[in-house]
């Protein structure tokens, strides 16, 4: 091992032995990009086939440094064509080199110390470390606070949309897609339900699912297996609190009780607890079976329970109308939206009905009870320890403080941009537009319909007048005028639909349009003569006589 040692050793110090490291240029002479660089010359006939080793790369007697072990250079210090590390050894570096090698560390280690000095801390002060000290308190004092509230919040019987005011920990208002819920249903205005009411129907039609199922295989219903279901088709929490909405809008749709042994398989519910068990009220006929619970009855269900939220609606908005001046009156069977300053998202919540409990185990709570009902079982000692307890902590109840009377409202006086005006013509208007509200909530589907047709009538007009100017024929049959109608038209329109406002406005103005059937078509004539804005300012007219009656 040692014989190998040094033969590696003199391998390495014997310059005979090693190839003739190249020159390097000076350090003054750039080398040029232009001139490519010098090839190493060929071997004559006497010299050997073998391939010349670079300098760089290990020979096989010769095995390569250890990763570990080899120079690692810092990032500034690169070598460069002057520099001894371009040379093979350090024994054939000229003084040239040397003086420059020392001229390059000298100068590579000017910034280095300069950038040293620049990392030096600077002096922290003692309020400084007291600030940050007290700043670190309060965040941790938050933090606190914020996991104290989120577990009280998971902890309550009914999540903050359930109970239809959702609020975060901060205390922010409803979002924004509750608030405004009844604005943004799709379809004619009507009578929309509030968002709140419309995942309590939601909730029933989940929880009628549930119980469908579990009652037409003749299982026990409960409320904990209910509870599960709701929740995984809703994606929403599920209380005993909805259940009681639910049975405050429709009474007659379950039996609760409270009921003892029922199988159960679960470690946390044992057989002699009290469970909450659900039963549907079906119509059932003598001598026949058990009714099921069919798809027929869950639909039926589902409409009666959505016609009792409208009608609790109703009665807010009529209280409502009782409360404008002048007050309104609109009958029930002709109502067929809300009246437009009526909030439908701020109707208050349905009140949950009380649901059957379990019965209630009697527990002494008090030094006064356990004495009264073990007084024959203790020692006099203890019963005197329990008698001066008792006595300890009974605190007479303090008087009630007088309740300060209410100062009375004061009576309610005109704004001040109507100071000055009549209370005559004030009635007047107020009268008026009570008549345009009430026409607007009684007004009919079909009526709406045609109201929006006469909307539009005057621009399709104009359209139709340059159909007919650019196609340059007396009469246009039904179906092209409709086409180009809606292939003009700023709004996309069915030819159908487009047909039935042609109909109209030849109906309301036969002089200027008129419709004449030949055979199997229909024709389409118009008087291009006639003043086009005088047209379309009398459909206008006719569409606000049509609005206002």
């Amino acid at each position: 091992m040692a014989q190998c040692r040094l033969t590696d050793f003199f391998a390495r110090r014997r310059p005979g032995l090693r190839d003739k490291p190249t020159r390097t240029k000076p350090a003054w002479r750039t080398p040029s990009p232009a001139k490519p660089a010098p090839r190493a010359p060929a071997p004559g006939p006497g010299s050997s086939r073998k391939r010349a080793r670079s300098p760089a790369e290990p020979t096989r007697d010769e095995p390569a440094p250890p990763a570990r072990r080899r120079l690692r250079l810092p990032a500034n210090a690169v070598p460069g064509p002057s520099s001894p590390a371009a040379a093979d050894s350090p024994e054939y570096s000229s003084p040239q080199s040397t003086k420059t090698k020392k001229a390059t560390l000298s100068a590579s280690q000017r910034p280095c110390l300069a950038a040293q000095e620049d990392k030096v801390p600077s002096k922290v002060t003692l309020s400084e470390l007291k600030s940050c000290l007290q700043r670190a308190q309060e965040l941790g004092a938050r933090v606190q606070e914020l996991k104290a509230s989120a577990q009280k919040n998971a902890g309550e019987p009914s999540a903050p949309e359930d109970r239809g005011h959702p609020a975060g920990l901060c205390g922010e208002e409803m979002p924004a897609y509750q608030r405004f819920h009844a604005l943004a249903q799709p379809g004619p205005p009507g009578l929309v339900l509030p968002y709140k009411y419309q995942v309590l129907a939601e909730m029933f039609r989940s929880m009628d699912t549930i119980v469908s199922m579990l009652y037409n295989r003749s299982e026990t219903v409960t409320f904990t297996k209910v509870k599960q279901g709701v929740q995984d088709m809703m994606r929403k929490r599920f209380e005993e609190r909805n259940v009681g909405q639910i049975k405050t809008v429709y009474p007659g749709s379950y039996r609760f009780r409270q009921e003892r042994y029922i199988p159960t398989f679960k470690d946390g519910v044992r057989r002699s607890d009290y469970q909450l068990t659900i039963e549907p009220l079906l119509d059932q006929q003598a001598g026949s079976a058990a009714p099921q619970l069919t798809a027929s009855h869950l639909l039926q269900r589902r409409q009666v329970f959505s016609q009792k939220l409208v009608a609790r609606v109703r009665e807010h908005h009529r209280a409502f109308l009782a409360s404008l001046n002048p007050p309104m009156e609109v009958p029930e069977d002709q109502l067929t939206r809300w009246h437009p300053r009526f909030n439908v998202d701020e109707v208050p919540d349905v009140e949950p009905a009380e649901l059957p409990q379990p019965p209630a185990v009697e527990k002494l709570a008090s030094a006064q009870e356990v004495l009264a009902r073990a007084r024959s079982l203790m020692s006099p000692r203890m019963e005197k320890a329990l008698s001066d307890l008792a006595q300890r902590t009974a605190q007479p109840s303090s008087p009630q403080p007088p309740s300060p009377a209410l100062p009375a409202t004061p009576p309610a006086t005109p704004p001040a941009a109507l100071k000055g005006v009549s209370q005559a013509l004030l009635e007047r208007v107020r009268a008026k537009e009570a008549q345009q509200q009430l026409a607007r909530m009684t007004r009919r589907p079909e009526h709406e319909q045609r109201l929006q047709r006469l909307e539009r009538l005057p621009e399709l007009a104009r359209v139709l007048r340059s159909i007919f100017v650019s196609e340059r024929k007396p009469a246009l049959t039904m179906e092209v005028a409709c086409a180009r109608m809606a292939g003009s038209y700023r709004a996309a329109m069915s030819p159908g639909e487009m047909e039935k406002h042609v109909q109209l406005l030849s109906e309301l103005l036969p002089d200027w349009l008129s419709l004449h059937r030949i055979r199997t078509d229909t024709y389409v004539k118009l008087d291009k003569a006639a003043d086009l804005a005088g047209v379309m300012a009398q459909l206008a007219r006719l569409a606000r006589a049509e609005e206002a009656l």
